[in-house]
C-alpha cells in the first residue's frame, strides 16, 4: 500500500492551485516531489503531452473546480464514478485522480529511464473522460477515523495473539524513517485542508505502512494454515478502511467546498 500515492499529491496540490492558495511554480514541485518529471496526455485541445503546468491551468479553463482521489483495488472501486474504460485504468494502476467539474479523470504510468545506476522516474498522467457521479464507497472524515481506529484495535489484538505484529531492525528502520519524512515536512496535505483531514491522514499511512510490514515480516508466529489465513483475515479489512481513510482525506477539499 502506497504511503503517499502519487494521485494524493496531484490532488492535494491541485486543489490548492486551482483555489489560488499556492502558485504553480510550487504546486508542480510538490506533485512531482522525487520523480523526474510529470507530464499529461490527451488532455483536451492539446495534441501531445503537455507539463502539469500548462495541464492544471487548462483544466480550469475546461470548468474544473476540484480534484479527487481514487485507489481502487480488486474487487473494490474505491473512489471511482466509471465508465468502465477509465475504471480498468485506475484498477491497474491502483490510484487515479477524477476532476470535479470537467468530467475528465487522470491515470498515471510510471516510467524508469536512464542508464544503470543513473535511473530516474518519469510519469505521464492519461487524461480520460469520466462520468459525473458520486464516487464509490468513499465514506466522510468523520466515519473514515472511526472506522479506521475500530479497524486498527481489532486487527492488533489478532496478529498480538498471532505474534505477527511487524517487528525487527527493518521494521525499525522503516518505521524510524517515516518518522524522520513526517517531522521534516509536517505539511502531510497541501495548504487549504481541514486539521481533521491532516490528522485521518497521518494515521491511514502509518497503519498503511505497519501493514506492509506485517506482511513483508514472515509468518511470525503463525505456523498454521488456519492461524496465517486468520493473519491475513485480520490485514485485509485494516488495508481497505485504510485506503477508505487516505482518500477521504484526500477528498476532504473538494467535500468541503461543495458543501460552503
Amino acid at each position: 500500500m502506497l504511503s503517499e500515492p502519487r494521485s494524493g499529491r496531484l490532488a492535494a496540490w491541485g486543489n490548492a492551485l486551482l483555489a489560488g492558495l499556492v502558485s504553480p511554480d510550487d504546486a508542480v514541485l510538490a506533485i512531482v516531489g522525487e520523480d523526474a518529471v510529470h507530464r499529461v496526455e490527451g488532455l483536451p485541445g492539446e495534441s501531445g503531452r503537455v507539463g502539469l503546468t500548462l495541464a492544471l491551468g487548462r483544466m480550469r479553463a475546461l470548468g474544473v473546480t476540484g480534484l479527487r482521489v481514487a485507489l481502487p483495488a480488486p474487487g473494490h472501486p474505491l473512489g471511482l464514478s466509471g465508465p468502465p474504460e477509465f475504471n480498468k485504468r485506475a484498477l491497474e494502476a491502483e490510484e487515479a485522480v477524477v476532476c470535479h467539474g470537467g468530467a475528465l479523470g487522470l491515470v498515471p504510468e510510471v516510467y524508469t529511464a536512464g542508464p544503470s545506476g543513473d535511473e530516474h522516474v518519469e510519469v505521464v498522467w492519461h487524461c480520460l473522460e469520466v462520468r459525473e457521479a458520486p464516487p464509490a464507497d468513499v465514506p466522510s472524515l468523520g466515519e473514515a477515523e472511526r472506522e479506521l481506529a475500530e479497524a486498527l484495535r481489532d486487527a492488533t489484538a489478532v496478529l498480538s495473539r498471532l505474534d505477527v505484529a511487524a517487528s525487527g531492525p527493518v521494521a525499525e528502520a522503516a518505521i524510524d524513517a517515516y518518522r524522520a519524512r513526517a517531522e521534516r515536512g509536517r505539511e502531510v496535505l497541501a495548504p487549504g485542508y481541514p486539521p481533521r483531514a491532516v490528522r485521518v491522514l497521518e494515521l491511514a499511512q502509518r497503519v498503511g505502512l505497519l501493514i506492509s510490514l506485517a506482511y513483508d515480516n514472515g509468518h511470525g508466529g503463525a505456523v498454521s494454515a488456519s492461524e496465517m489465513g486468520s493473519r491475513v483475515a485480520a490485514l485485509r479489512p485494516v488495508e481497505r478502511t485504510a485506503r477508505r481513510a487516505q482518500v477521504a482525506a484526500y477528498n476532504a477539499f473538494v467535500e468541503e467546498r461543495e458543501r460552503g
